[in-house]
This record gives C-alpha cells, structure tokens and sequence, in this order.
C-alpha cells in the first residue's frame, strides 16, 4: 500500500485515528465550515455570481493546503467546478468524490430564526449536542467538506490507501447543466472505479443507512381544449364538453381501485425486488401512525400489495402536481372554460426509461380522451433511475465502515427521489455510485433553518477515511 507523509506535521509518524484527530481538531474543523457557510454561494441568482466564485476559490484553497495535486477551478459556462487528486499507485483502485459548493436561495428570509449565512449551533431536540444552523449546512457544504477533512486524516496518518479524485460543482441547485459536457470533456481526467456521494440522509442517528436506489422521473404538462373561447355556463352548459370536467375524469382514470397506474405498459421491465432485499428494508425502524401524524392525514393509501415505505421506493408512481382553468378569482363568475391544464410526475424505478414512459404515457392519455376535446402533452424534465446492490464490493465497504463506527450495520435504503446526475455518471463514467449520506430528514434542506447536526458532521468525518482502506483492501 503506497503511504504519503504530511509535510510539517510533528505527529505524522505516528498513527492517529479519526476519532482522536477529530477530538484534537474540534473547534477548526468547525470553524472552517463556518467560512465556507458565511459565503452566500446561491447559483440560482446572478446577483450572487461573485458569491459563487469566491466559494469555488475558497475549495480550490483548501484542495491545495491539503496537498491534492493538479488542483484547477474549471470555468464552465455556468458556474465553475472545482478539481483536485490524490493519484498514489496506478495499481490501487480510485475512488472519485463528488459534491456541490452552491445552495439554494435562504427566501423567505423572515422565517429564518438567525442571518442563514451567519452558522450559529443550537440544541434541539434530535441534535442535544448541538446543530449547525445555515444555508448550505447539510445540502451540501457540510457534507461535502467532510470529504475534505477525512482527506485531511488520511495525510495525517501519512497512509493514503488508494487514489483519490474530488469533482466540486456549483450548480446542482439548478440542474448541473454543465456538469455533463464537463465529465465528458475530461472523462479520462475522471476515470475512476467507484463514484462517493454525500448528498442524501440517513434513517437516524443510531441507525445508519446507505442510499441503494433513487427514483428516476418523466415530467409532462398536459393541456386539454374544448370550446374556442371561455362560455357563458348557462347558456352552454350540459350542451358542450367542460374541459375541466373531461380532465378530472381522465386524471381519474390513471389509477385503478387497487391503486396501480393504468397506462399500457407502464410496468414493463419494472425491477422485481427480491424477498430478500424487501426483507433488509424492512429492518428500518417505521411507524405508519407516526407517518401519519407527521403530516396530519387519517390514513395512508397506495397501490396494494406494498408497504408504505416500498411504495415510497421501489415502485413507481403517477401524481397530479397542479391543475387550473377556468375562473379561480374572487367572487363567482359562472363560464364553462375553454382549457383546462395539469402538471403530472411520474417516479420511475429500475427497468424504466423516463422517455419510453413519456411515450408510452402521452399514447394513453391522447387515446382516452373524448372526441369532443383535444389534448396537447408537453414534456419537460426526466431523469433515469439507479440502484446499487448490496452485493457491490463498494456497498460492502461502506457498510463496514459505517458499522466501523457507528458499532452496528448500515440498512440498505432506496429513496423515493432523483438524482438524475447519478445515473449520468454511471452513463458516461461508467462507474457506480455509493451514496454515503450523514443528514436526517429533519434537516429542513431547501426550508428555512437548515441545519446539521454536530454529531452527524463529525461521525462523517470518522466513516469516510474507513471506507477507502476497505474498499483498497477488498480489491484485488
């Protein structure tokens, strides 16, 4: 195994574990978070483009101090991303890490308890040590830095076990436009066996999980015409079709009364999850009356045959997102509506493609509606699903390092949401990718008063170096 010395370092002789290094380093590596969080690096408005900048500078600087090589801030033609390797032994595997320095917008800024660029730590409830409370504290700049820092112990433990990449975007809060033009310009730059994300959650602090699946999507718009202009609704009404009506009954018509989609083939290819898979994912602590309450619904409901949280995972589904027409004003004004519209998403699973759904969708929806309407279908967005399987040498490594740490296993979790540059990643890269998240869903990402929990931060810390020496050591 190759070993690097941290220059300058009295103690680089010695062996220090992560916990030990974190003891000894608390308050700097909580401070360095801080400066990062401070810069307002929102890439989702020009006005905050120099904030944005000045975020991918500040990587670049921490990248060099910590002794990566070919360090570089790559302008893109959004915003840049920041690039920096650790290359120790061809022959050892290569692990490239990806994450994101830019945050969502902090509005409405009046909800916030505190300056959302200014971190301030509070105790709650779930976090009694404390949590970092800031824009940017859990999605992503606090787990994306502890990427940084378990490099940091690595080189201070002079024992770097195998090749180490970083790719830091700025524009994940917008789509990574450019992220894909990038990797594949410098696809030989990022050659890698096995892609390491922090970017998603975990079940609780006691129970450690890793992400194995994400939910593709197909996005469409639908607009459904009847008459040329609004009518008068008694002079037309019961005489001509109400586009609104039509649309209700045809959005109706998507599910059956055992709570399956009905568009033809739809389900085609869709992965079986085996028995044994259901099984570990059961394991995960739920409770459907706490589900229940936390959202405040009478009861749950879904396609048969399925949990809750499978429902949520590894099957796919069809949901209206909004749908308007007609006169939605004060007071009353009583006109049959000449159109109607509704936005539908569609979550997708292993074995589906967003465009051959998209297809297959806009086939069924134009075939059920009546002649006495047209109907026009818009797509916009889709992304393809991803799956990791726990037989995955890297899946198996990541568990043992979170058991590593935590003193027991890491669940296997699919999330009901997409990550499209996941499976663009595997698509160009040819690479899977572990998803290694330390947040809870009660971080409040995208929310006012996003924080993350001082636990979580440093317990990643701790995980991530031991991930690398049993991913070095499990490959040949």
């Amino acid at each position: 195994m190759a070993r690097l010395t941290l220059e300058n370092n009295q103690n680089s002789n010695e062996y220090m574990d992560p916990k030990s290094f974190i003891e000894n380093h608390k308050d700097r590596l909580l401070n360095e978070l801080f400066e990062l969080l401070r810069i307002p690096s929102i890439s989702a408005d020009p006005a905050y483009n120099d904030d944005v900048a000045k975020c991918a500078a500040a990587i670049e600087g921490h990248m060099s101090a910590l002794g990566l090589e070919n360090v570089e801030v790559f302008p893109t033609a959004g915003h840049p991303i920041v690039y920096g390797e650790c290359l120790v032994d061809p022959s050892l595997p290569t692990v490239l890490v990806y994450g994101h320095y830019d945050v969502q917008p902090a509005d409405p800024i009046e909800l916030w308890d505190a300056d959302p660029f200014e971190p301030v730590i509070k105790k709650t409830d779930i976090h009694p040590e404390g949590a970092i409370f800031a824009r940017g504290a859990c999605d992503d700049k606090g787990q994306m830095f502890m990427h940084l820092k378990a490099f940091e112990i690595l080189k201070a433990e002079g024992d770097v076990p195998c090749n180490i990449k970083f790719m830091i975007e700025g524009e994940e809060e917008v789509g990574s436009m450019n992220l894909e033009p990038f990797i594949k310009e410098h696809k030989e730059k990022l050659a890698c066996d096995v892609i390491l994300i922090s970017d998603t959650g975990m079940i609780a602090n006691d129970v450690p999980s890793i992400t194995t699946g994400l939910r593709g999507l197909s996005y469409v718009e639908v607009e459904v015409t009847g008459p040329n202009r609004d009518l008068h609704s008694g002079l037309y009404g019961g005489a001509v079709a109400n586009p609104l009506n039509i649309l209700a009954q045809m959005i109706g018509s998507l599910h059956d009364e055992k709570g399956a989609i009905t568009v033809e083939g739809f389900y085609d290819g869709v992965e079986v999850v085996s028995d044994e898979e259901r099984a570990l994912m059961a394991k995960a602590p739920f409770s459907q009356e706490a589900f229940n309450a936390s959202i405040a619904i009478p009861s749950g409901m879904g396609e048969q045959g399925y949990t809750t949280p499978e429902r949520t995972s590894i099957r796919p589904t069809l949901d209206v997102n909004g749908m308007w027409g007609g006169y939605i004003g004060e007071g009353a004004k009583t006109v049959i509506p000449s159109k109607a519209y509704a936005k539908i998403s569609m979550r997708l699973v292993p074995g589906q493609d967003p465009d051959d759904i998209t297809e297959k969708f806009t086939k069924h929806f134009t075939a059920i509606a009546p002649d006495s309407v047209s109907v026009k279908i818009t797509p916009h967005h889709g992304g393809l699903p991803y799956v990791t399987h726990t037989s995955d040498p890297a899946y198996q490594s990541a568990s043992k390092a979170y058991e590593t740490t935590f003193g027991v296993p890491a669940l296997p979790v699919r999330s009901g949401g997409s990550i499209p540059i996941v499976a663009l990643f595997e698509q160009v890269l040819g690479a899977k990718s572990i998803l290694m998240g330390f947040g809870l869903d009660s971080d409040a990402i995208h929310s006012p008063n996003e924080h993350y929990g001082v636990f979580n931060y440093f317990k990643g810390i701790e995980t991530i170096p031991y991930f690398y020496k049993y991913y070095a050591e499990g490959v040949d």
